[in-house]
């Protein structure tokens, strides 16, 4: 019995561990959080801003963060039209993760370089 109950309680963490994830995880979309965030707020900004992506994947990904409620696309009514991108509020939330991550990552490499 006290088996099943470990399994649900490892289950009741992994399943919303592993939400998170499918949002955030990936080889871009952090980046790309973290380049909005700091002030990139036009395409070719945001792209010069990580090295190795493509126009075509940023395209998605951006697109993929806007479903997710992370990212805002504006539309200025202007000619030529311009594009922009900023942060939603909800992204605030991903704040103390990616710097906490940032900590670990950091501590990570120290630790694997002391052996």
């Amino acid at each position: 019995m006290a088996q099943k109950k470990m399994y649900c309680d490892c289950l009741n963490t992994v399943k919303p561990v592993r939400d998170a994830l499918d949002v955030i995880s990936g080889k871009w979309k952090l980046s790309i959080i973290i380049s909005v965030g700091v002030g990139n707020d036009r395409f070719t900004d945001i792209q010069d801003s990580i090295p190795g992506i493509t126009p075509k994947v940023l395209a998605k990904e951006l697109k993929d963060l806007e479903q997710h409620k992370l990212i805002k696309r504006n539309i200025l009514n202007e000619y030529p039209v311009k594009i922009s991108y900023v942060l939603e509020p909800y992204a605030d939330t991903l704040t103390p993760i990616i710097y906490s991550l940032k900590d670990w990552g950091l501590n990570h490499k120290k630790k694997v370089l002391e052996d």
